[in-house]
């Protein structure tokens, strides 16, 4: 799949460690052919972000601190990529957060303090940072936006709570920015991804027993791989995706269109 993205510019929010699926798709869009930037959030992570970016073939890549809580971070984020890869054709988000009071228990005893955090870091942050790269994207012609979400958008998953109501927040936003988007010709979708088991994936209560579940049930018996979800981001991100927008991709081996 090398020269899918060749002279594409991307920048990929949510790098936390090399388990992640936000790297892997930076890995994917590297491999690909695109220059990219990533971000991170805090010095705990800097150290290990900034080693995994040494690993990408397309160098320099530039590595931003970036807090989607903090709008004058976000806006110095994007103008340093911007800056320093010469524009952004392409954007992944891949940022969810909620607290762990918030998780598992009842969803009713959510506060609202936790649903306010969860909603404005793993939902609005999409549309503020469709908000600011959109000046490069027209530049360029054109882009494509990339976000991840869950099945819990869709169905009531115990133990995943808030977070399920903010990833369906974040579908919606994302059928909202395509519409706003698609007369500059960018591009906004959302892939659905099956349980995962990544570091972040170790919070949420249950979550073994999800990813057995769903490995029994899904029609092709397996558990998936963050590779295959990378796969289908750069796919999304590529001219072979040019007419698909405002979408959820699944990328759940099946699952989602069992019933049991």
């Amino acid at each position: 799949m090398s020269g899918l993205v060749d002279g594409k510019r991307a920048l990929v929010v949510g790098v936390a460690n090399k388990r992640s699926i936000a790297w892997a798709i930076a890995r994917r869009l590297d491999a690909a052919g695109a220059q990219v930037a990533i971000t991170f959030q805090g010095e705990r992570v800097e150290k290990d972000v900034t080693k995994l970016a040494g690993e990408l073939i397309n160098q320099p890549v530039p590595v931003v601190p970036m807090d989607v809580q903090d709008e004058a971070q976000m806006d110095a984020a994007v103008a340093a990529a911007a800056e320093q890869m010469g524009g952004i054709d392409i954007l992944v988000h891949a940022v969810a957060f909620a607290r762990a009071e918030d998780l598992g228990g009842r969803f009713i005893e959510t506060s609202l303090e936790g649903f306010n955090l969860a909603l404005e870091i793993s939902a609005w942050s999409l549309a503020a940072l469709a908000k600011r790269v959109e000046p490069h994207m027209k530049a360029a012609g054109g882009g494509a936006i990339v976000t991840l979400s869950y099945m819990a958008a869709e169905r009531a998953v115990p133990g995943y709570n808030v977070m399920g109501i903010a990833k369906s927040t974040l579908e919606s936003i994302v059928r909202y920015l395509a519409w706003d988007m698609g007369e500059d010709n960018v591009r906004v979708n959302a892939l659905s991804a099956g349980p995962v088991r990544t570091l972040a994936a170790r919070g949420i209560p249950g979550f073994g027993d999800m990813t057995d579940m769903a490995a029994k049930k899904s029609p092709l018996r397996r558990e998936i791989t963050v590779d295959e979800v990378a796969d289908a981001a750069l796919f999304l991100c590529s001219p072979l995706a040019r007419a698909v927008t405002g979408e959820t991709l699944h990328v759940d081996a099946g699952y989602h269109a069992m019933g049991l």
